[in-house]
C-alpha cells in the first residue's frame, strides 16, 4: 500500500469588500441573482455569476420543484445556459453566494457535488482553470483558483 496525500490551496477574504474590485462586482451581480432564486421547499437562495472570456457575465439562481430531482443548482444554471448561448467561450470566473431566507447565513457555501462536476466538465472541456469564489449571504468569501481544489479526484472523460 502506498499512501498518497491530497492538498488543496483556498484563499479566505474577510468579506465582499476585501475583493478585488471585478470579482467584487461579479459578486453582486451573483447576490443580485441569489434574490430572484425560485427556492420555496427549502427557503435556501443560491445565485451565481460568470465571467467569461469575452466580458460577457452570465447569471443564474437555482430554480426548486416540488419533485426535488427535478430542479436546478444556480450554478449549472448559468453554466449551461453560457454552454449553450456561447459554446466556444471560456469562463474565467465564477461568483457564488447562497443562503437560507429563515436563518443568518454567513459561512462561505460552496458548491455541492453535482456542480463540482458539471464546473469540472467545463474547466477539462475549456482547457484552463476558473476561480471560484463563495460565501454565505454575508462574511467570509473563500477562492480557489480551480475546481481541482473542490474536486481532486476527477471523474473525467477519459474514464469511459
Amino acid at each position: 500500500m502506498k499512501k498518497v496525500i491530497i492538498e488543496s490551496t483556498i484563499f479566505v477574504y474577510k468579506n465582499k469588500e476585501a475583493l478585488p474590485e471585478d470579482v467584487s462586482s461579479l459578486m453582486q451581480k451573483a447576490i443580485e441573482a441569489r434574490t430572484k432564486a425560485y427556492a420555496p421547499y427549502s427557503n435556501f437562495q443560491v445565485g451565481a455569476a460568470l465571467l467569461l472570456d469575452s466580458g460577457e457575465i452570465i447569471t443564474g439562481n437555482n430554480q426548486e420543484n416540488a419533485s426535488y430531482p427535478s430542479g436546478l443548482c444556480a450554478e449549472r444554471t448559468a453554466i449551461y445556459y453560457a454552454g449553450s448561448q456561447f459554446p466556444k467561450a471560456k469562463i474565467m470566473k465564477m461568483a457564488l453566494t447562497a443562503g437560507s431566507e429563515k436563518k443568518e447565513s454567513n459561512e462561505p457555501v460552496p458548491p455541492c457535488g453535482a456542480c463540482r462536476q458539471a464546473i469540472a466538465e467545463y474547466e477539462i472541456k475549456q482547457k484552463s482553470p476558473i476561480e471560484i469564489y463563495f460565501m454565505g449571504k454575508t462574511g467570509k468569501v473563500v477562492k480557489s483558483n480551480s475546481l481541482a481544489n473542490l474536486l481532486p479526484l476527477v471523474f473525467e472523460k477519459s474514464m469511459l
